[in-house]
C-alpha cells in the first residue's frame, strides 16, 4: 500500500537494516503473528522478538496485530496509512489532458479549471459531494497534480504522453538476442548522412544502404547513393556483401537470414527475387520496431558520431519538423572522396575497433575465429541473380525494343528473329543484358542505340535548369527525380537517366519553342486601323477602341449573327 510509515519509538534491540529493509518486513512478520494467534501458540516472547527486529516498541506490534485482524489490506503494509481514498489520483480525463498538452501540466491543470467552471455555471444549484474513490473536491493545485502524475504514472508513460511512442520507447526493457554464429542473421536499413557533399555542382546529403553481420557485427556490404537510395541501391549492397573477392571481402558469402525493415525497397520485387534466386530467407519486422534490428541502428548512430561529425559540410541534426543548419563558407567534399572516407571508415571499423560484446575483439577477429563453412557463389552468378527479370524479347533488324528504346551489340549479328529474355539493373537505361530463354546462359549485353552524346545531354540539363528556374519548387522536384546509381568503390557520381539523341534533340526544340513564346511582345507596337469594310472580330474592335480615342466606325463591327436558323448573316448574303 501506498502511504506514510507511522514513527514509533525504536525498541530495546536496535537493528543494523535500513529503515526500507524493516518496513518490508513488517508484512512477513505480522502475517506469520497471524498464524501462530490462530493457531493458539501466540505468545508474548514472540511479539517482543518481532518488535526487537523491526526496532519498534511492543505497543506497536500488538497494534499492527489488532488492524490486521479486523482489516485484510492492513496485513499487508502495517503501520503505512492508506490515503487513497481522499487524495487527488490521475484520471482518464488527465491521461487525454496530458496527451493533448504533450505532457504540459501547467496546461493540463488551467484546463481543468476551465472545465471545472464551466460545470459550475451550469450546476449551480447541485454540487455532488466527494464519494470514495472520487478524489477531492474541486480543481487540484499545481504542485497536487504533479505530485499525483508522478506517483501515479511511470517514467515511460509520462515521456510517450509528452513525445509519443518514440520518447516511451526510451523507458522499455529490451532483450538481447544470442549473438549466433557468423552468417546467422544479417541486417540491413537505409541511412542518410547529415554531411552535404558537392554532387555536380550542387550540396545534397547521400544515401548509405549497408549490411551487418550480427555475430560479428562486421559491415559486409555497402553502397552509397548521392541521391534518394532505391532497389538498385540494395542489390549493390547486396552483391558487394556476398562477394569475397578482392576488392570485397574477406567478409562474405550467403547468409541464413536477413532482417529488412518494412521499406518499400527492401519489399520490391527485385529484391525478392534476388534473395529466392541466392536462398536467403527475409524477415520482415513489424513498423515502429528499430530495436528488433539493434545491430544496424546501432551502426547508424555510431556513424555519426564517430566518422561523420568530423567532416566538413556536417549538418547538425535539428529538431523534428526543422530543416538542418546549412554551413556557411565551408568547402564541401566531392561525392567520390566522401565514398572514398567512408570506405576507409568501414574498413577501419571492421578490422581496428572493438565493438562491446565481443570480447575485447575486433570484427575481423571474431569472423576469423568462428568455423562456420561460408556458402560462397561466383561473382557471375551473384551479378546475373541481382538484376531484374522484364520477359521474353525478338531480336529485330533494329536490336532489342525495351522500353521504347533500340538496344544492340555486335555479338547480335546474324541473330535476328531469336527469342532472348531481358534482365536490367533498376534505372540504368544505358544497357540491359540478355540470355537465352532455354537455358538461362548469358548471351551478352546490348547497349542504347544512338545515345545522345555528353555536349547534348549538357546541353538538355541546362535547358531543364532554365525550364525550372522560375518556380522554385518545380526546381526541388527536378532535383529529387534525378536518379544516381549507387556506388560500393570511390569515383564521381553517375546518373542513370540515358537519353537518346533524338530525345535530347525534341527537348531542346521544345525549350527553344519555348524561350522563343516567353520573349514575344505582341503588345509592343499597337494595332493600326484596318481598311474600310474589313469585318473584324468583336475582342479586336474592343481593343481597337482602347487604342484610338475616335471609335471606329460601325462597318468595322463584326454584326451579330442572326438568331433565326434558316438566314444567313448579312455578310454573307452581300
Amino acid at each position: 500500500m501506498d502511504g506514510d510509515p507511522e514513527v514509533h519509538g525504536a525498541g530495546t534491540g536496535g537493528s543494523a537494516l535500513p529503515a526500507a529493509s524493516l518496513a518490508a518486513l513488517r508484512g512477513p512478520a505480522v502475517r506469520r503473528l497471524l498464524e501462530l494467534r490462530e493457531g493458539g501458540a501466540l505468545k508474548s516472547d514472540h511479539v517482543r522478538s518481532v518488535a526487537a527486529a523491526l526496532a519498534v516498541s511492543e505497543r506497536t506490534v500488538w497494534r499492527w496485530l489488532a488492524a490486521a485482524q479486523s482489516n485484510p489490506h492492513a496485513a499487508a503494509a502495517p503501520g503505512f496509512r492508506d490515503r487513497r481514498a481522499t487524495r487527488f489520483t490521475v484520471t482518464e480525463e488527465v491521461r487525454r489532458l496530458l496527451a493533448l498538452w504533450k505532457g504540459n501540466v501547467a496546461a493540463v491543470q488551467r484546463e481543468l479549471a476551465a472545465r471545472a467552471a464551466a460545470r459550475t455555471a451550469m450546476e449551480t444549484a447541485l454540487e455532488a459531494a466527494p464519494g470514495p474513490g472520487r478524489g477531492v473536491v474541486g480543481v487540484p493545485s499545481l504542485t497536487t497534480l504533479h505530485r499525483a502524475i508522478r506517483r501515479d504514472l511511470s517514467a515511460g508513460e509520462r515521456a510517450g504522453l509528452a513525445g509519443g511512442e518514440r520518447a516511451a520507447r526510451k523507458h522499455d526493457v529490451f532483450l538481447s538476442r544470442p549473438r549466433g554464429w557468423r552468417n546467422q542473421v544479417w541486417e540491413t536499413d537505409h541511412v542518410q548522412v547529415p554531411v552535404r557533399v558537392d554532387v555536380e555542382g550542387r550540396p545534397q546529403r547521400p544515401w548509405i544502404t549497408w549490411f551487418v553481420d550480427c555475430a560479428t557485427c562486421a559491415v559486409t556490404g555497402a553502397a552509397v547513393t548521392p541521391g534518394a537510395p532505391s532497389r538498385e541501391s540494395v542489390l549493390a549492397a547486396l552483391r558487394s556483401a556476398v562477394l569475397t573477392q578482392e576488392p570485397y571481402g574477406p567478409f562474405g558469402g550467403l547468409p541464413e537470414r536477413v532482417r529488412v525493415d518494412r521499406g518499400k525497397d527492401f519489399r520490391s520485387r527485385a529484391v525478392a527475387a534476388a534473395f529466392t534466386a541466392l536462398d536467403v530467407t527475409v524477415e520482415e519486422l513489424p513498423a515502429y520496431t528499430p530495436h528488433l534490428k539493434g545491430t544496424v541502428e546501432g551502426l547508424n548512430r555510431s556513424v555519426e558520431s564517430m566518422f561523420l561529425v568530423a567532416l566538413p559540410g556536417y549538418v547538425r541534426q535539428p529538431r523534428p519538423g526543422r530543416r538542418p543548419a546549412a554551413p556557411r563558407d565551408e568547402e564541401l567534399l566531392s561525392f567520390e572522396d566522401f565514398t572514398e572516407r567512408l570506405l576507409e571508415w568501414i574498413g577501419w571499423w571492421n578490422t581496428e575497433h572493438h565493438p562491446r560484446g565481443l570480447g575485447g575483439r575486433t570484427p575481423l577477429q571474431a569472423w576469423q575465429a568462428d568455423a562456420t563453412v561460408l556458402r560462397e557463389i561466383p561473382a557471375r552468378d551473384v551479378w546475373t541473380l541481382t538484376l531484374e527479370d522484364a520477359g521474353m524479347r525478338k531480336i529485330t533488324t533494329g536490336g532489342v525494343r525495351f522500353r521504347n528504346r533500340s538496344y544492340v551489340a555486335a555479338w547480335m549479328t546474324g541473330h535476328a528473329g531469336a527469342q532472348v529474355r531481358v534482365r536490367y539493373m533498376p534505372h540504368h537505361d544505358h544497357e540491359i543484358e540478355l540470355f537465352d530463354p532455354v537455358s538461362g546462359r548469358h548471351l551478352g549485353s546490348a547497349h542504347l542505340a544512338d545515345q545522345a552524346t555528353p555536349d547534348q545531354i549538357s546541353a538538355v540539363r541546362t535547358a531543364r535548369q532554365a525550364r525550372s528556374r522560375q518556380l522554385r519548387k518545380d526546381l526541388e522536384a527536378s532535383r529529387d527525380r534525378e536518379r544516381y546509381a549507387a556506388a560500393t568503390v570511390p569515383g564521381p557520381p553517375r546518373t542513370l537517366t540515358a537519353l537518346t539523341a533524338a530525345e535530347a534533340e525534341g527537348e531542346l526544340a521544345a525549350a527553344d519553342r519555348t524561350d522563343l513564346a516567353a520573349l514575344a511582345l505582341p503588345d509592343l507596337l499597337p494595332l493600326a486601323a484596318p481598311p474600310p469594310g474589313l469585318p473584324v472580330p468583336a475582342s479586336v474592335a474592343a481593343r481597337l477602341a482602347r487604342a484610338h480615342p475616335t471609335p471606329p466606325g460601325p462597318h468595322l463591327v463584326e454584326p451579330a449573327p442572326d438568331p433565326a436558323p434558316d438566314r444567313l448573316p448579312a455578310w454573307e448574303e452581300s
